[in-house]
């Protein structure tokens, strides 16, 4: 009989057993632990869960356009007509396809994605299913299923969805419970490049990396992750979650082996916000940080380069009244020490808003302490840009605008109404003709006199149990009164 292969398992010579060798066992006892000589049986009980996404949506950049004018170089939808001429009202109102007008392109988008639960919740990335118009799962044997968004946190870059299929269960997976460490096997599995079910291994190469996007640590892995493979799960050798993939750094494009996932400690608390409540909700105390490096410490009289400097404060923010200045230096918030400004961001999104902290603050070289109630953190980064350029919004604002398919804009002083800068293609308002650069005038026969006006307007149209509400339109000095339908939602 042949003898036994010898395997050198870091540095010491092992004659593994036939029994050692089973498939079944799939692994080979060392000093050091367990070593697996094949992923196949862990693979083959997580791979089921594991779901590829298709997205379809609209081109935003057509829905940008609005189709509100031809074109540069393109020619007028009806050229050389006067506005007096009763040709003109004709071409006007012609279908849009007639018109010349840009048509909302629909784009596909793929991704991967995985079941947590048996009825039907799917973990995937933020940046997969944005801009979507619907979404499609699939699984390995070809079956697809049609699914719903539940929540999107873009700070993490998570998303929950919901296969829509009554009383169907699915095979799903657990979040690991104890933190991945550097050296752990890394298993992959996702929908690379449109693929689908493929798995790659690799170590977790590293903990606590900032990528830019935000305050959040990401663990970096070597398994190959490629295009698609975004939302996908990366694995432990007992089946459970340790990470969602979410980037990769490559000047190529392709895999290089430095990949990047949401750890499972964070995923978990996103993603159970999500299914409770459809959002996240964060503290947030408002304000511009930066580190305290040597030279800021020698300047401002600290021992040690520690803390997070106020360089500037949001105006209409949380700490614009709580007395917290420029040049401060948060050292504390409550008990925690806080060593930069990714570790305070990171600190005060902990907390749930409407909660009062202490911050202890380092100003003309003494110690502070200043009581402050932390707001809600902006949904969107168009929202902050607002609040840092003083321009404070309802929350709620966007959502109602979103309802009518319009964006809005004030219009120039002394003028009346409040101008259209874009029409959603795909709304009620744009098949009615209603066009960029267009003004509204009054709305439900309330006259307006900024963006909030048409807000306020739309609410009370919806309390009144009313499925549309009036506007009265200048278009091009004529005046008319158009009924737009709101979108559910």
């Amino acid at each position: 009989m042949a003898a036994c292969a010898t395997l050198l398992i870091g540095g010491f010579a092992l004659t593994p057993s036939v029994a050692q060798l089973k498939p079944a066992d799939a692994g080979v006892e060392t000093p050091f632990g367990r070593a697996p000589l094949s992923f196949a049986d862990v693979i083959e009980k997580v791979k089921p869960s594991v779901v590829s996404i298709s997205v379809t949506g609209s081109n935003r950049a057509a829905q940008r356009g609005g189709g509100a004018a031809p074109a540069p170089g393109q020619p007028s939808p009806f050229p050389d007509i006067p506005e007096d001429s009763p040709f003109y009202e004709f071409f006007k109102n012609l279908p849009r396809e007639f018109r010349g007008q840009p048509q909302p392109r629909p784009t596909q988008a793929q991704g991967s994605g995985f079941l947590i639960s048996e009825d039907g919740y799917v973990v995937t990335n933020n940046h997969v299913i944005d801009g979507a118009g619907r979404i499609q799962v699939s699984f390995d044997d070809q079956e697809k299923l049609e699914a719903e968004l539940v929540g999107t946190d873009a700070r993490t870059d998570l998303a929950l969805l919901k296969i829509k299929a009554e009383g169907k269960t699915f095979p799903h997976v657990s979040f690991a419970t104890n933190d991945a460490r550097v050296g752990d096997w890394a298993l992959a599995v996702g929908n690379p490049f449109g693929l689908g079910g493929t798995v790659t291994a690799g170590i977790v190469s590293a903990q606590g990396r900032d990528i830019g996007s935000g305050p959040y640590d990401f663990l970096q892995i070597d398994a190959a992750v490629n295009r698609g493979n975004s939302g996908g799960p990366t694995f432990n050798l007992q089946g459970e979650v340790i990470g969602v993939n979410t980037a990769i750094f490559s000047p190529s494009g392709g895999n290089v082996g430095i990949a990047f996932a949401v750890p499972a400690r964070t995923a978990v608390e996103v993603i159970n916000q999500l299914r409770e409540k459809g959002a996240v909700s964060r503290g947030w105390l408002g304000v511009k940080i930066q580190n305290v490096d040597e030279d800021t410490a020698a300047a401002i009289g600290l021992t040690q380069s520690k803390g997070a400097l106020v360089s500037e404060i949001t105006p209409g923010g949380p700490a614009a009244d709580s007395g917290l200045k420029a040049q401060d230096a948060i050292l504390q918030v409550n008990t925690d020490e806080i060593s930069d400004s990714r570790d305070l961001a990171r600190k005060i999104a902990g907390y749930a808003p409407d909660t009062t902290v202490d911050v202890k603050v380092w100003r003309d070289n003494k110690e502070e302490i200043v009581k402050v109630k932390l707001g809600t953190f902006p949904g969107s980064a168009e929202e902050i840009a607002r609040l840092e350029q003083g321009n404070p919004t309802d929350d709620t604002a966007g959502t109602e605008l979103q309802q009518l398919g319009l964006t809005l804009a004030p219009i120039r002083t002394g003028e009346e109404g409040v101008s259209v800068s874009e029409v959603d293609p795909e709304s009620d308002a744009a098949q009615k003709g209603v066009r960029a650069g267009d003004v509204i005038l009054e709305v439900g026969g309330t006259v307006v006199n900024g963006p909030n006006d048409v807000v306020e307007g739309i609410r009370k149209a919806k309390e009144l149990g009313r499925r549309a509400v009036m506007l009265s339109i200048k278009s091009q000095e004529q005046r008319r009164i158009v009924p737009i339908q709101l979108k559910q939602g």
